[in-house]
C-alpha cells in the first residue's frame, strides 16, 4: 500500500510539473465576483435584469466590445497601448460598407476591405512604435487624428454609401442556433484564435515576453519590431471586424461610431487583470472585463444614470483595479 501511495505521489508530482499548479488568477476571479454583484443588483432596480432574453441581449452587445478589446489586449501585453481604436473602428465599417454597396466584389469584397485598412492602419502604428520608437500612446493617437480628418476632408462630414448590408446585419443582430445572436459566435471565434495565438504559438510567447522585457528578447535573436508590428496589425483588424459588427447592428456605418468604445475596451483589458505594463494577463481576463464592463453599462443604464455617470465608473474601474493588481513589485529593468 505505502509504495502504490508513492507511485501516487510521484504522478502527481509529475503531473504539476508538467502542467503546473492550478490556481485561480485573484483579477480574474474578483472581475467575476463582480459581475454576479452586478447582475444582484441590477435585478433589484429590474425585473428582466435576469432574464434569459435579457441577458443574451447583453451578450451580443458584449461581443462587439469582446472583439474590439481581443486586438487592444494583444498591444497592451506587448507593453504598448492602441488609442487609434475610435477612427480605425470607424474607417472599417465605412470602407466595408462602401466596397459591399459600390463594387461587384459584395459582402466577401467589403469584409476584406475591411481587414485590409485594420492591417494598413496597424501597420503604421507598429511601424511608428516599434521602429521610429515614438511612444504608441502619442503616436496611435496621431493616427487617429490622421484618420478623423482623412475621413471628413474626403466624405466631405458624411458617410459615402454607409447602409449595411443584409449579411452585416444578419452576423450583427440575426440569431439561429438555441436563439443565441451570430454575433456570439463570431466572438468565439475570433476569441479561440487569440487564445490560440497568445498561448499555443511563438508569437504569443514573444508578445508575452517583449511585455515582460522588451530587451532581453531582442538579445535572445528574436526580432521584436516584427512581433510590435504583428501585433499593432491585429489590434487593427480587431477594431475593423469591430467596425463591421457595429454597422450591421446600427444598420449603417456613420461618423465617430467608434468614439464610445476607446475607453471601454481599454477598462475591459485591465479589469480582467492584464497588467498595463505588458507581460501579465489571460484572454480568459478580457472576456471577463467585457462581460463585466457591458453588464455596468447595463445596470447604469437600468438606474437612469447619464452617460457621463459611466465614464466616470468606467474611469473608476480602471483606477481601482490599477492600485489593486497593477503595482507589481517585479517591475521590469
Amino acid at each position: 500500500m505505502d509504495q502504490e501511495a508513492e507511485i501516487t505521489r510521484e504522478k502527481r508530482s509529475a503531473w504539476l510539473v508538467r502542467f503546473g499548479q492550478p490556481k485561480i488568477d485573484p483579477p480574474v476571479a474578483t472581475a467575476f465576483a463582480c459581475i454576479v454583484v452586478v447582475l444582484a443588483i441590477g435585478s433589484i432596480f429590474s425585473r428582466n435584469f435576469l432574464s434569459i432574453g435579457y441577458l443574451l441581449q447583453q451578450l451580443q452587445v458584449a461581443s462587439f466590445l469582446g472583439v474590439i478589446a481581443a486586438g487592444a489586449m494583444v498591444v497592451i501585453l506587448a507593453g504598448h497601448i492602441d488609442l487609434s481604436i475610435p477612427w480605425t473602428l470607424t474607417v472599417g465599417a465605412m470602407t466595408a460598407t462602401a466596397v459591399a454597396a459600390n463594387t461587384p466584389f459584395g459582402d466577401a469584397g467589403g469584409i476584406v476591405a475591411a481587414v485590409l485598412v485594420g492591417t494598413i492602419v496597424g501597420l503604421v502604428n507598429g511601424v511608428g512604435a516599434a521602429i521610429l520608437r515614438v511612444p504608441s500612446m502619442i503616436f496611435t493617437l496621431g493616427v487617429n487624428a490622421v484618420l478623423d480628418g482623412l475621413v471628413v476632408l474626403y466624405t466631405g462630414g458624411f458617410a459615402p454609401r454607409n447602409a449595411a448590408t443584409r449579411f452585416m446585419n444578419r452576423i450583427a443582430v440575426g440569431r439561429s442556433i438555441l436563439d443565441i445572436p451570430n454575433a456570439v459566435f463570431v466572438w468565439i471565434g475570433i476569441s479561440l484564435i487569440v487564445a490560440f495565438m497568445l498561448r499555443r504559438t511563438p508569437l504569443g510567447r514573444y508578445i508575452y515576453a517583449i511585455g515582460n522585457s522588451e530587451g532581453s528578447v531582442y538579445l535572445s535573436g528574436v526580432n521584436t519590431r516584427l512581433v510590435l508590428i504583428g501585433a499593432f496589425i491585429i489590434s487593427g483588424i480587431g477594431n475593423c471586424l469591430g467596425g463591421v459588427l457595429l454597422a450591421g447592428y446600427a444598420g449603417q456605418a456613420y461618423q465617430s461610431m467608434g468614439d464610445p468604445y476607446l475607453l471601454p475596451a481599454i477598462a475591459a483589458v485591465v479589469l480582467g487583470g492584464t497588467d498595463v505594463l505588458g507581460g501579465r494577463g489571460t484572454y480568459l481576463g478580457t472576456v471577463a472585463g467585457v462581460l463585466l464592463i457591458t453588464l455596468l453599462g447595463s445596470m447604469l443604464s437600468v438606474m437612469q444614470i447619464a452617460e457621463a455617470g459611466r465614464q466616470i465608473a468606467y474611469g473608476a474601474a480602471i483606477v481601482v483595479m490599477l492600485l489593486a493588481y497593477g503595482r507589481s513589485p517585479q517591475r521590469r529593468e
